[in-house]
Protein backbone atom coordinates (compact mmCIF):
# COMPACT_ATOMS: atom_id res chain seq x y z
CA UNK A 1 0.00 0.00 0.00
CA UNK A 2 2.59 2.57 0.98
CA UNK A 3 4.91 1.44 -2.13
CA UNK A 4 1.35 2.41 -4.65
CA UNK A 5 1.14 5.58 -2.40
CA UNK A 6 5.26 6.81 -3.06
CA UNK A 7 5.01 5.97 -6.69
CA UNK A 8 1.77 7.88 -6.88
CA UNK A 9 3.14 10.94 -5.17
CA UNK A 10 5.87 10.84 -7.29
CA UNK A 11 4.31 10.69 -10.31
CA UNK A 12 2.19 13.84 -9.21
CA UNK A 13 5.36 15.83 -8.46
CA UNK A 14 6.52 14.80 -11.88
CA UNK A 15 3.19 16.16 -13.20
CA UNK A 16 3.53 19.38 -11.44
CA UNK A 17 7.42 19.93 -12.31
CA UNK A 18 6.58 19.18 -16.08
CA UNK A 19 3.40 21.51 -16.05
CA UNK A 20 3.48 23.23 -19.70
CA UNK A 21 1.11 25.05 -21.94
CA UNK A 22 -1.22 21.59 -22.46
CA UNK A 23 -1.62 21.87 -18.39
CA UNK A 24 -2.91 24.87 -17.26
CA UNK A 25 -3.07 24.21 -13.83
CA UNK A 26 -4.73 27.77 -13.02
CA UNK A 27 -7.58 27.15 -14.93
CA UNK A 28 -8.40 24.03 -13.48
CA UNK A 29 -8.19 25.38 -9.98
CA UNK A 30 -9.91 28.34 -11.02
CA UNK A 31 -12.81 25.43 -12.28
CA UNK A 32 -12.56 23.20 -9.13
CA UNK A 33 -13.09 26.31 -6.86
CA UNK A 34 -15.69 28.23 -8.67
CA UNK A 35 -17.65 24.24 -9.03
CA UNK A 36 -17.37 24.18 -5.32
CA UNK A 37 -19.06 27.76 -5.12
CA UNK A 38 -16.23 28.96 -3.08
CA UNK A 39 -14.47 32.93 -3.83
CA UNK A 40 -9.86 32.99 -3.57
CA UNK A 41 -10.81 34.63 -0.44
CA UNK A 42 -13.10 32.08 1.39
CA UNK A 43 -10.42 29.05 -0.15
CA UNK A 44 -7.63 30.86 0.72
CA UNK A 45 -9.18 31.35 4.55
CA UNK A 46 -9.99 27.48 4.32
CA UNK A 47 -7.08 26.41 3.27
CA UNK A 48 -4.74 28.56 5.73
CA UNK A 49 -2.86 30.26 2.96
CA UNK A 50 -3.00 33.91 1.39
CA UNK A 51 -5.65 35.37 -1.10
CA UNK A 52 -2.60 36.54 -3.27
CA UNK A 53 -1.44 33.19 -3.37
CA UNK A 54 -4.88 31.73 -4.94
CA UNK A 55 -4.71 34.56 -7.38
CA UNK A 56 -1.03 33.87 -8.80
CA UNK A 57 -1.30 29.77 -8.79
CA UNK A 58 -5.08 30.35 -11.08
CA UNK A 59 -3.15 33.12 -13.15
CA UNK A 60 0.03 30.25 -13.81
CA UNK A 61 2.21 32.89 -12.05
CA UNK A 62 3.02 30.77 -9.77
CA UNK A 63 3.30 27.02 -9.33
CA UNK A 64 2.77 25.18 -5.96
CA UNK A 65 4.30 22.28 -4.16
CA UNK A 66 2.65 19.00 -4.08
CA UNK A 67 1.41 19.85 -0.64
CA UNK A 68 0.59 22.79 -1.26
CA UNK A 69 -1.66 21.87 -3.53
CA UNK A 70 -2.87 18.97 -1.78
CA UNK A 71 -3.71 21.42 1.20
CA UNK A 72 -5.63 23.52 -0.72
CA UNK A 73 -7.84 20.64 -2.85
CA UNK A 74 -8.41 19.06 0.69
CA UNK A 75 -10.89 22.45 0.97
CA UNK A 76 -12.74 21.17 -1.83
CA UNK A 77 -12.59 18.26 -1.32
CA UNK A 78 -10.90 16.86 -3.68
CA UNK A 79 -7.84 14.04 -4.00
CA UNK A 80 -4.48 15.39 -6.05
CA UNK A 81 -5.20 12.33 -8.22
CA UNK A 82 -8.57 13.34 -9.05
CA UNK A 83 -7.19 16.57 -9.83
CA UNK A 84 -5.01 15.74 -12.10
CA UNK A 85 -6.79 12.88 -13.91
CA UNK A 86 -10.09 16.18 -14.36
CA UNK A 87 -11.21 16.99 -17.38
CA UNK A 88 -12.64 20.34 -17.72
CA UNK A 89 -15.20 21.93 -19.82
CA UNK A 90 -14.22 23.42 -23.11
CA UNK A 91 -16.03 27.14 -22.01
CA UNK A 92 -13.45 27.22 -19.32
CA UNK A 93 -10.70 27.27 -21.68
CA UNK A 94 -8.89 30.43 -22.32
CA UNK A 95 -5.37 29.90 -24.40
CA UNK A 96 -4.98 27.88 -27.43
CA UNK A 97 -1.66 26.53 -29.43
CA UNK A 98 -1.54 26.79 -32.85
CA UNK A 99 -2.11 23.52 -33.40
CA UNK A 100 -5.49 23.37 -31.24
CA UNK A 101 -7.24 25.63 -33.94
CA UNK A 102 -10.16 23.53 -35.44
CA UNK A 103 -9.73 23.46 -39.69
CA UNK A 104 -13.23 24.63 -40.88
CA UNK A 105 -12.18 24.85 -44.54
CA UNK A 106 -9.50 23.97 -46.76
CA UNK A 107 -7.85 24.16 -50.00
CA UNK A 108 -7.71 27.87 -51.65
CA UNK A 109 -9.59 29.19 -48.83
CA UNK A 110 -8.60 27.77 -45.42
CA UNK A 111 -10.29 28.82 -42.31
CA UNK A 112 -9.13 27.91 -38.46
CA UNK A 113 -11.52 27.84 -36.08
CA UNK A 114 -10.55 29.51 -32.48
CA UNK A 115 -12.32 27.26 -29.41
CA UNK A 116 -15.98 25.55 -29.61
CA UNK A 117 -18.70 27.45 -31.02
CA UNK A 118 -21.31 25.43 -28.69
CA UNK A 119 -20.02 27.46 -25.96
CA UNK A 120 -19.35 30.88 -27.06
CA UNK A 121 -21.34 33.51 -28.92
CA UNK A 122 -18.10 35.18 -30.84
CA UNK A 123 -16.51 33.14 -33.86
CA UNK A 124 -12.50 33.93 -34.33
CA UNK A 125 -11.07 32.62 -37.83
CA UNK A 126 -7.89 32.78 -38.67
CA UNK A 127 -8.19 32.78 -42.86
CA UNK A 128 -5.88 31.93 -45.72
CA UNK A 129 -6.73 32.72 -49.27
CA UNK A 130 -4.45 31.38 -51.91
CA UNK A 131 -3.65 33.46 -54.91
CA UNK A 132 -6.98 33.50 -57.06
CA UNK A 133 -9.13 32.42 -53.93
CA UNK A 134 -12.30 33.15 -53.93
CA UNK A 135 -15.42 32.81 -51.55
CA UNK A 136 -17.77 32.36 -54.89
CA UNK A 137 -19.91 34.26 -57.42
CA UNK A 138 -22.80 33.55 -55.09
CA UNK A 139 -22.69 36.30 -52.79
CA UNK A 140 -22.15 35.39 -49.08
CA UNK A 141 -25.43 36.36 -46.65
CA UNK A 142 -25.97 35.59 -43.03
CA UNK A 143 -27.49 36.96 -40.04
CA UNK A 144 -24.28 38.67 -38.12
CA UNK A 145 -21.72 41.41 -37.79
CA UNK A 146 -18.13 40.36 -38.93
CA UNK A 147 -15.03 42.46 -39.04
CA UNK A 148 -11.25 41.65 -39.50
CA UNK A 149 -7.67 42.65 -40.25
CA UNK A 150 -5.69 41.83 -43.30
CA UNK A 151 -2.55 40.55 -41.81
CA UNK A 152 -0.33 39.34 -44.91
CA UNK A 153 -1.16 40.09 -48.77
CA UNK A 154 -4.16 41.63 -49.93
CA UNK A 155 -8.14 40.95 -50.60
CA UNK A 156 -10.68 41.98 -52.76
CA UNK A 157 -13.79 42.48 -50.59
CA UNK A 158 -17.20 43.56 -51.84
CA UNK A 159 -20.04 44.17 -49.73
CA UNK A 160 -23.11 45.25 -51.57
CA UNK A 161 -22.62 48.05 -54.29
CA UNK A 162 -19.09 48.67 -52.36
CA UNK A 163 -15.63 47.46 -53.58
CA UNK A 164 -12.30 47.84 -51.91
CA UNK A 165 -8.61 46.20 -52.37
CA UNK A 166 -7.48 45.84 -48.56
CA UNK A 167 -3.84 45.44 -47.67
CA UNK A 168 -2.13 44.37 -44.91
CA UNK A 169 -3.18 46.68 -41.86
CA UNK A 170 -6.45 47.67 -43.19
CA UNK A 171 -9.25 46.15 -41.70
CA UNK A 172 -13.15 45.99 -42.91
CA UNK A 173 -16.67 45.86 -40.37
CA UNK A 174 -19.73 45.29 -41.41
CA UNK A 175 -23.43 43.90 -41.56
CA UNK A 176 -23.35 40.16 -42.56
CA UNK A 177 -26.76 40.55 -43.91
CA UNK A 178 -25.31 42.37 -47.09
CA UNK A 179 -23.89 40.64 -49.56
CA UNK A 180 -20.41 39.95 -49.27
CA UNK A 181 -17.62 38.23 -51.65
CA UNK A 182 -13.53 37.70 -50.78
CA UNK A 183 -11.22 37.22 -54.05
CA UNK A 184 -7.61 37.27 -53.98
CA UNK A 185 -6.36 39.14 -56.92
CA UNK A 186 -2.83 38.83 -55.75
CA UNK A 187 0.20 37.05 -56.61
CA UNK A 188 0.66 35.83 -52.78
CA UNK A 189 -1.16 34.96 -49.91
CA UNK A 190 -3.49 36.50 -48.16
CA UNK A 191 -4.10 35.90 -44.48
CA UNK A 192 -7.03 37.47 -42.20
CA UNK A 193 -8.08 37.50 -38.70
CA UNK A 194 -11.48 37.50 -38.33
CA UNK A 195 -14.67 37.85 -36.14
CA UNK A 196 -17.95 37.05 -36.46
CA UNK A 197 -20.81 37.14 -34.18
CA UNK A 198 -23.35 35.35 -33.98
CA UNK A 199 -20.98 32.11 -35.61
CA UNK A 200 -21.75 31.61 -38.83
CA UNK A 201 -19.95 28.83 -39.71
Amino acid sequence: MFKHSALTELYLVNELNNTNDDFELGSRLRFVRQNAGLSQRELAKRAGVTNAAISLIENNQSSPSVSSLKKILEVIPMSLTDFFALETPEESRVFFKASDLLPLASGPVEFLQVGDMRHHNLQILYERYAPGADTGKAMLQHESEEGGIVIEGAIELTVGDRKQILKAGDAYLFDSRQPHRFRNLGTGECVIVSACTPPYL
